[in-house]
C-alpha cells in the first residue's frame, strides 16, 4: 500500500477543524485507500477507538438503503449518539446519494440532496466529517459551489513520480521511461506486462471516464465525438489550441461539423471530471492574460498513452506534461508564457515576434520561469531554449529542465539547469 505522504498530511492537519473534508481527485487514482486505509490507520495509531470511526461506502449494494439522504442522516446519527466521545464520519462515493423530494413540504420544488444530509451532520459538535466522490456527480466546481465556505477541498493526484520512484521495484533507470509511458494510476503499478497495463488503463477510459461524462451531462449519440475530441487533445499535449482551431480539425480531418461552442463545453466536461488540466496563457512583460488559445495537458500520461495505442511517445512532449503535473500537484500556480519583442524583418521593417516560455510558476509573491528542453547539448539548441528567459528582464528565478541526467549548473546569465528526474524528486530545487 503506497503511503501518500503528502495528502495524508493534509488529512492530519485539517483534523477536527469543524469544516467538511472532501477528497476529489480522477476516478481510481486512491481516494478511497486513502482515506479507508491510510487515514483510518493513523487515527487508530494516535488512539481512536474502531467504534469512533463510522465508514460507509455507499457504492455497495448491501448499503443501498442510505443512498436515501434521509436514510444516510439516520444511520450516521445512530453511529454517533454517544456524546462524550469523538467520531470520525467517512462516506464514500457520496454522489450515490440520490436527490429525492422533501416529503415534509408540499412544494415540488423542494429537494434533498447528499448536501443537506452532510452539512447537518457537521453541525454535531462531536463529529468531524470526510467524504469522497466520484467526478461523474460530484465535481470540484460543484463541491465549491454547495459547500461553500464550508469545506476543505483535498484534490488527489495519480502518483507523482517521486512516489511512482519509491515504490518501483525494477532497476531504478527505467522507472522514468516506465513513468512517461504508463502514467501513475495506483493499480498500473500492481501489473506485469504492458498488455495487461494497456487493458486496464483503456477500460478505465470507456468502462469509467467517458461513460461517467456522458451520463452527467445526459449527451446522447456523441460519445464518438468525445472520444475523437480526445484523441485530438492528446496528440496535441504541449500544443497551443481553441475551440475554433478544435473545430476545424474535426472539420477537415474528421469530416465532421461541431459548433466550437459544443468543444468549449466538452472540454469543460474533461476539466471538471480531471481528465485534462488547461493552462493559460500569460504575457510576461505586459503582465496580463491572453484568453486563448490555451495548451491542455492530461492528468495521467498512461492514460493519454493508451488512448493513442502507446503510439505516439515523443518525449519532448510527455516530459513538458510531467512537469505541469508536478507543478500543480505541489500547489503552485502554472501558466503558459509568452514574452513579445520588436525585431527587424529582412526588409528592414519592425515586426513583433512571440516566444514561449514553457512554464510561469508562481507561489504567492515568488515567481519561477522554467523551460523543458530534451537536451541542450547542441549550442544553437540551447540558444533556442533560453532565448525566451533571456528577454525576461525581471529578477525572479529561471531554470530549464532537461532529460538527461547532470549535475545542477547554473551559467553566466544566471539560469539554472536540471535533469528531469532530479527536478521531480528534490522539491527543494525551487526553494
Amino acid at each position: 500500500m503506497l503511503p501518500r505522504k503528502q495528502y495524508l498530511e493534509k488529512l492530519i492537519q485539517k483534523k477536527d477543524n469543524g469544516r467538511i473534508k472532501v477528497i476529489t481527485g480522477l476516478r481510481r487514482c486512491g481516494k478511497s485507500v486513502l482515506l479507508f486505509q491510510l487515514y483510518r490507520n493513523y487515527l487508530l495509531g494516535e488512539g481512536v477507538q474502531q467504534d469512533q470511526i463510522v465508514g460507509l461506502a455507499l457504492d455497495i449494494l448491501e448499503n443501498a438503503k442510505y443512498r436515501n439522504p434521509i436514510e444516510l442522516d439516520r444511520y450516521i446519527r445512530e453511529q454517533t449518539v454517544d456524546s462524550n466521545k469523538r467520531y470520525y464520519v467517512f462516506i464514500d462515493e457520496i454522489q450515490f446519494v440520490s436527490e429525492i423530494q422533501n416529503p415534509y413540504v408540499d412544494d415540488p420544488e423542494a429537494k434533498i440532496t447528499f448536501v443537506d444530509a452532510v452539512l447537518g451532520l457537521m453541525q454535531m459538535p462531536n463529529i468531524d466529517v470526510y467524504v469522497t466522490g466520484s467526478n461523474s456527480k460530484m465535481l470540484s466546481s460543484d463541491i465549491l459551489t454547495q459547500f461553500r465556505d464550508r469545506g476543505d477541498e483535498i484534490r488527489v493526484f495519480p502518483l507523482s513520480f517521486a512516489e511512482f520512484y519509491e515504490a518501483y521495484e525494477e532497476d531504478k533507470r527505467g522507472a522514468w521511461q516506465d513513468y512517461y509511458t504508463y502514467g501513475g494510476m495506483p493499480v498500473v503499478t500492481t501489473l506485469n506486462t504492458h498488455e495487461e497495463k494497456s487493458r486496464y488503463l483503456r477500460d478505465l477510459f470507456s468502462r469509467t471516464y467517458l461513460k461517467d461524462v456522458l451520463e452527467r451531462h445526459k449527451i446522447l449519440n456523441e460519445d464518438e465525438v468525445l472520444e475523437i475530441l480526445l484523441d485530438i487533445l492528446a496528440s496535441g499535449i504541449g500544443s497551443l489550441t481553441n475551440p475554433n482551431k478544435l473545430s476545424n480539425t474535426f472539420k477537415s480531418e474528421r469530416q465532421i461539423n461541431v459548433a466550437p461552442e459544443t468543444i468549449d463545453h466538452y472540454l469543460d466536461y474533461f476539466l471538471d471530471a480531471f481528465l485534462i488540466q488547461k493552462a493559460t496563457r500569460y504575457d510576461v512583460k505586459g503582465r496580463k492574460y491572453i484568453k486563448t488559445p490555451a495548451k491542455y495537458y492530461y492528468s495521467d500520461l498512461g492514460l493519454r498513452n493508451a488512448r493513442l495505442g502507446f503510439r505516439q511517445l515523443e518525449e519532448t512532449h510527455l516530459m513538458e506534461n510531467v512537469l505541469y503535473n508536478d507543478l500543480i500537484r505541489r500547489g503552485l500556480d502554472v501558466d503558459v508564457g509568452v514574452v513579445e519583442y520588436n525585431t527587424k524583418g529582412q526588409d528592414g521593417k519592425s515586426i513583433r515576434k512571440q516566444l514561449e516560455v514553457d512554464f510561469v510558476v508562481n507561489r504567492g509573491s515568488d515567481r519561477f520561469y522554467i523551460q523543458s528542453a530534451l537536451s541542450i547539448a547542441d549550442p544553437d539548441k540551447r540558444k533556442q531554449e533560453i532565448a525566451s528567459l533571456l528577454r525576461i528582464s525581471d529578477s525572479f528565478r529561471k531554470m530549464v529542465v532537461v532529460k538527461d541526467y547532470l549535475k545542477p549548473w547554473t551559467d553566466e546569465h544566471g539560469i539554472r539547469y536540471v535533469g528531469i528526474e532530479q527536478f521531480l524528486l528534490d522539491e527543494e530545487l525551487l526553494n
